[in-house]
């Protein structure tokens, strides 16, 4: 099945927010969106496109009525955007509980350490993320989509990347995204199998990290490249090879020290360390002014587990933390994608 060829810059920006409110002007002549057969239908914005989108629009919104109409009419938008523009909708952990505690996404993060949140801002009963390789076209989608949620956000944000770049330099000027799972990988540490209500979803984290971007940057490139645990010019380990290879995390100096430090976040990070599984992160920079610059960070991942796990060792001893503080935190049930004839959530609700 195709993308949906009409959900373009022209046909969706070019008659202005008045006329993307007539759905039925972007459906004519269209043709099903392409979903992903690695498990069962899942929504894009999470491993496609690849890479990823150079903005950002993430909304986190409150549903305190029955959500299925609403997914209804989501599911409308999702099915009307094209490749390069991406609308992926997750449901809370109190949604879904409701349904079956035991559910893939039913359990909410807990605080962790260096957290200034407010509490709009942590939690939520839907997210939408809305991706595109045009800012005008993220300011559209996310203005239809609070049209058909019919409320203000709890919170939102707006992010960006390097356009064009599967790993690009973030806030910090270091290289991102290098150790992510690629390929059959992603079917074994991102889309859920079973149960079958929620096979073809995934769990996501949200987090948005501010960073104290002048304390950083002040730090002798030697000290900034310690921290990371990479070379900021190319993101080479500082274990030695190129951009992406292995990292060597028992390699030690002549005098017995490791190369990479002990509490170098790439070290406190690794999957390995942590005993957790890996998890696909789509991360964006953001930066509303003075003081608050960072990272929106987003993960995939199978078991919530894999990021809380993973959280608790940054926590414990990671430099990197030093300069970062959270200022929103949520985890979201990813739907799988609608099958044709039906609404995102039909299997979980139906």
């Amino acid at each position: 099945m195709r993308d949906r060829p009409e959900f373009t810059r022209r046909g969706v920006v070019a008659g202005g927010l008045l006329a993307l409110a007539s759905l039925s002007a972007c459906r004519r002549g269209s043709s099903p969106v392409a979903w992903s057969p690695v498990v069962a239908r899942t929504q894009a914005g999470v491993d496609r496109p690849d890479p990823p989108q150079a903005f950002l629009g993430l909304a986190v919104y409150d549903v305190p009525g029955d959500v299925r109409p609403l997914l209804a009419r989501l599911t409308d938008v999702v099915r009307t955007a094209t490749a390069d523009l991406t609308v992926t909708v997750g449901l809370g952990p109190r949604l879904v509980a409701a349904v079956d505690p035991a559910l893939p996404g039913a359990r909410d993060l807990p605080a962790f350490d260096r957290e200034e949140i407010t509490t709009p801002a942590r939690g939520g009963d839907l997210m939408v993320q809305v991706c595109a390789g045009d800012p005008v076209d993220v300011t559209a989608t996310t203005t239809l989509v609070a049209r058909e949620v019919g409320a203000a956000p709890r919170w939102s944000q707006r992010g960006f990347r390097q356009a064009g770049q599967r790993i690009g330099r973030n806030v910090l000027g270091f290289l991102d995204g290098i150790e992510v799972p690629r390929g059959a990988a992603v079917d074994r540490e991102v889309w859920l199998s079973a149960p079958a209500a929620v096979a073809g979803g995934t769990v996501a984290v949200v987090r948005r990290l501010r960073v104290d971007l002048a304390a950083f940057l002040a730090q002798p490139l030697d000290r900034q490249e310690a921290v990371v645990g990479r070379r900021r010019a190319d993101g080479a380990p500082l274990t030695g090879g190129g951009l992406t290879d292995h990292v060597d995390l028992a390699a030690r100096t002549p005098d017995g020290r490791y190369v990479v430090p002990v509490n170098a976040h790439v070290r406190r990070a690794n999957p390995a360390a942590t005993g957790s599984g890996a998890m696909l992160r789509r991360g964006y920079s953001y930066d509303n002014g003075p003081g608050d610059a960072g990272l929106l960070f987003i993960s995939y991942q199978r078991d919530l587990r894999t990021f809380t796990a993973t959280q608790h060792r940054l926590d414990e001893a990671d430099d990197l933390m030093a300069f970062t503080t959270a200022t929103a935190s949520a985890t979201f049930l990813v739907l799988p994608g609608p099958a044709p004839g039906e609404p995102l959530g039909h299997r979980l609700f139906g």
